[in-house]
């Protein structure tokens, strides 16, 4: 490659780390007179890259945003990070429903690297495994995430269209309080002024976002990630169970996580008749689930005391289980 070429990409490089940066710096770094980084800049504004020129006595060159993307200048640890956050972005739904663009990001990179670091990159990558599978994603679109996130951010309402897990399609309008990604699914928290109440909402399921005028006041310390959960396990399901486990609610959480179980610890008189009062407390434990029977084996695997309030079906399944567990544990004995 003709230096002089070598030069103008390294001129890029540098201003893409950030900043301005001074006439006299560049020709520096570049071995170069300042005569020669103006027409070096030139050279990349004849390829479309919107350089900046800024006056005065801290002037100098800069990046400033164009109508396109300029090409990037990645070293090997940037190339490495790029690539492993789209595949974590595709593993954990944190994509956009276009589907295809982070394959196609990850493609473009890929093709332009020198074929030492594609080969090292491949690598990596070939030899990479997880401990979990890949979850179901419901990635929104662009159209829906971007603006609804420009909406929270600057606390304005929104009209959505929004389809429920029936079918039923609606507009609502929306005053959005968050946005949270959980489980491979985007969701959007916030006052549904349609129905007068405070709602939680999937992305993929919004076909439309339209900003209202006006603005609104978020309520004082908010957290859209606890709401989201509370929202989840609190949604209607065909069962509503009710439990008092003997533990914290840090101790149930690992078992049964603040999107399945809302968890409140109980003040002492609310404990079960002899209870020792210097052991842990007691919490009351309540979920909303289509079934039952994965619940006896989790129960289990708190390893403490609990009390099923409801429903008796629950009580049948448990007992079934500690009877096989009793048959499993004599099988075999002389």
């Amino acid at each position: 490659m003709p230096r002089p070429i070598a030069r103008v990409l390294t001129l890029l490089e540098l201003l893409q780390s950030g900043g301005t940066r001074t006439a006299s710096e560049l020709a520096d770094r570049l071995d170069v007179d300042e005569r020669t980084v103006r027409h070096y800049v030139s050279h990349l504004l004849d390829l479309d890259v919107p350089v900046e020129a800024v006056r005065g006595r801290y002037g100098g060159y800069r990046l400033s945003p164009g109508y396109r993307m300029p090409p990037l200048m990645l070293g090997d640890e940037e190339a490495l990070a790029v690539l492993l956050g789209l595949v974590a972005g595709r593993r954990t739904g944190l994509t956009t429903a276009t589907g295809t663009a982070g394959e196609t990001a990850a493609a473009k990179i890929r093709r332009v690297l020198p074929e030492r670091l594609r080969l090292r990159l491949d690598a990596v990558l070939d030899s990479l495994a997880f401990t979990t599978a890949p979850g179901e994603s419901a990635t929104p679109e662009s159209g829906v995430l971007l603006p609804l996130a420009d909406a929270v951010n600057h606390h304005r309402p929104v009209s959505i269209r929004y389809t429920d897990r029936n079918g039923r399609g609606s507009e609502r309008t929306l005053h959005p309080y968050g946005l949270v990604a959980h489980s491979g699914k985007w969701y959007v928290t916030g006052a549904d002024l349609t129905s007068g109440q405070e709602r939680t909402l999937r992305l993929d399921r919004i076909t439309d976002v339209r900003t209202l005028p006006g603005s609104f006041e978020p309520p004082a310390g908010l957290d859209p990630a606890e709401r989201v959960l509370t929202g989840l396990a609190t949604a209607p399901y065909r069962h509503e169970v009710t439990l008092r486990v003997q533990g914290t609610a840090e101790h149930i959480d690992t078992r049964l996580p603040p999107s399945v179980a809302v968890v409140a610890e109980l003040p002492d008189p609310q404990t079960p008749e002899g209870a020792d009062p210097q052991a842990e407390p007691w919490s009351r434990v309540e979920m909303r689930v289509d079934r039952l029977d994965w619940l006896p084996a989790v129960l289990a695997s708190l390893d403490r005391p609990f009390v099923i309030e409801r429903p008796d079906e629950l009580r049948g399944l448990v007992e079934a289980l500690a009877d096989r567990l009793r048959h499993s544990a004599r099988a075999g004995r002389s």
